[in-house]
């Protein structure tokens, strides 16, 4: 992993599809095209009572996380926006929106920022997943509701589409100074807790099913195979500092740090970003059960990184990885970082 004097971009939440309960869901997802690449997406609250959803990592997040999905005929367009963490403890709230019984709220976003729609041509537009919802007088996250949106077709300018894309890339900057000081002393030290606990974690999956099965739902050979797969390439990610697949940075320069995100990654760049509240909230390495740290959170931005597992933010924190499939937990990060938490904690 490389450390670098210039400042950063990087990664998000997710809006792919999770069931996560068999209810029906009060919300009523819209999405209607209103340019090229231009897209309106508009959620109605269908229900009886109010719902606090959290904006970060959602489509209603104003950064390029990932908000649909796209298709060429039948294949998928890969996203390649921002992945990022979020801080599930203390979370401000203007992180939350409103959505009144019977009310709808719009956003507007360019898909053409987070896809690569050089090629032009006739693509299909999806959107479904969960939004996390606290209490009206309450931040602290209580349960998720599901929600799937129409399926649009858009005639897309190939050209045009590119020149969104080239700007949305162009939008780092850098700085003269980056990672140094305590930022630099904290992040170094972050990336060799990750890598204990990533070995750690890799000879835990070999041998605790019962750890296996919470956190992954399966404790088949070739569960246990990929778990130790992602865990010994995050172990040798985080053993350098000097090489490795990413460019780290302490900088914010994509506006990607939000009052409640810890760190972000722009995997089809290989770059990574610790965001102030990275150094400010949380503690070098935690020894209680589910809660989050500077290792943890690394290791869970590490597993983002296409060479390592290319992960989602299908969910964040404990119960939602407890709702997840087995097939969502294997591509889930915060999986990945919860269990080598547990493993370190005895949870």
């Amino acid at each position: 992993m490389k450390f670098l004097a210039l400042a950063a971009l990087a990664s998000l939440a997710s809006s792919i599809s999770i069931e996560l309960s068999k209810r029906e869901s009060p919300l009523d997802v819209k999405l209607e095209m209103t340019g090229n690449t231009e897209l309106k997406a508009s959620v109605t609250n269908t229900g009886s009572e109010d719902l606090k959803v959290l904006k970060t990592g959602s489509f209603l997040d104003e950064t390029a996380v990932e908000k649909v999905e796209v298709f060429q005929g039948s294949s998928k367009v890969a996203f390649e926006g921002i992945k990022l963490r979020i801080s599930t403890t203390n979370i401000p709230e203007e992180a939350f929106q409103v959505i009144a019984a019977g009310q709808t709220v719009e956003t507007s976003f360019d898909v053409a920022q987070m896809h690569d729609l050089t090629a032009g041509g006739a693509f299909d537009i999806v959107s479904s997943g969960t939004l996390s919802y606290a209490k009206a007088d309450s931040t602290e996250l209580t349960g998720v509701v599901s929600y799937s949106s129409n399926t649009i077709s858009a005639s897309v300018n190939g050209a045009e589409a590119a020149k969104v894309r080239r700007a949305f890339l162009e939008k780092r900057s850098y700085v003269s100074s980056d990672c140094t000081g305590s930022r630099r002393t904290a992040t170094v030290n972050a990336m060799s807790n990750c890598r204990s606990l990533a070995l750690a974690a890799s000879s835990a999956a070999g041998s605790n099913n019962a750890k296996l099965q919470e956190y992954f739902k399966s404790t088949t050979s070739s569960t246990r195979s990929t778990v130790q797969t992602v865990f010994n390439r995050v172990a040798t990610e985080c053993g350098t500092t000097s090489g490795g697949y990413a460019d780290y940075y302490c900088t914010d320069v994509y506006g990607a740090c939000g009052s409640n995100v810890l760190a972000y990654t722009l995997p089809s760049q290989s770059f990574m970003v610790n965001c102030p509240l990275y150094f400010s909230a949380l503690s070098a390495l935690s020894s209680s059960c589910h809660a989050q740290d500077q290792a943890t959170t690394t290791l869970h931005e590490v597993t983002h990184l296409t060479q390592i597992r290319g992960t989602q933010d299908y969910g964040y924190g404990y119960s939602a990885v407890q709702s997840l499939s087995s097939s969502q937990n294997l591509n889930n990060a915060d999986t990945y970082a919860l269990f080598a938490n547990a493993i370190y904690a005895g949870c």
